[in-house]
């Protein structure tokens, strides 16, 4: 019951969020703001601005890709069946949780007043941060019966095996995609909406391939 309530809270929270983004994005593209200025300006949220069909279809294709490669791979390391457990509740979770890393990474921890070999270089170290910042590197193990917001009763261990090291490097270079989609010259206002689309195609990938190996446990 304790997890329902974690993930449901951290839904809602992101659905929240999400909403508000998405009313800077129409704003945007109406003209106008709750302040009533000019949509010239730049939105609130960053990223909230339109981008065209093309860009979101070419964004989803790469993440797809990129996921093929990963499921390659982890047959090629004989890693297919190291896989973590994940429940429907943990999958929609994903799913929010890919609008809010994409809004915090490919938004706002990005360096755009700088050079071009700046912006490159914040990509490549912020996309290293993104990639160990996922728990294939290390785990916080819970002990049995503990609730997902007890994180005080865990304990840190660190994993540098094949699959650990293969699953971080695929993580680091799908950030590098998700960069690439945004400040590509196909994505002139610099949209965030590429970068969400792939990142929720990449997570209900991974639900599905989940789904498909028999690691989706139950519904929560």
């Amino acid at each position: 019951m304790n997890d329902i309530l974690f993930y449901g809270f951290a839904l809602l929270v992101a659905g929240y969020i999400f909403w508000i983004w998405l009313s800077d994005l129409r704003a945007y593209g109406q003209g106008k703001f709750a302040d009533g200025e000019s949509a010239h300006r730049a939105p609130t949220f960053p990223g909230a601005t339109p981008v065209g069909f093309v860009a979101m279809v070419v964004a989803i294709i790469g993440a797809v890709a990129l996921l093929a490669v990963e499921t390659g791979g982890e047959y090629a390391l004989g890693v297919d069946q190291q896989q973590s457990k994940m429940t429907v509740l943990f999958g929609l979770y994903t799913l929010a949780a890919a609008f809010v890393e994409e809004l915090i990474f490919r938004g706002y921890l990005v360096y755009q007043r700088g050079t071009k070999a700046q912006l490159i270089l914040g990509i490549v170290l912020v996309s290293v941060v993104f990639a160990v910042v996922h728990p294939y590197l290390w785990q916080w193990k819970m002990p049995e019966g503990a609730s997902s917001w007890e994180l005080w009763r865990g304990s840190l261990s660190l994993d540098l095996g094949s699959k650990a090291l293969f699953s971080t490097a695929i993580v680091f270079v799908r950030s590098l995609w998700f960069y690439c989609v945004r400040f590509w010259p196909a994505n002139p206002l610099r949209s965030l909406l590429p970068c969400i689309a792939a990142h929720l195609a990449t997570n209900l990938g991974v639900f599905a391939m989940k789904a498909v190996q028999g690691h989706v446990t139950g519904l929560y």
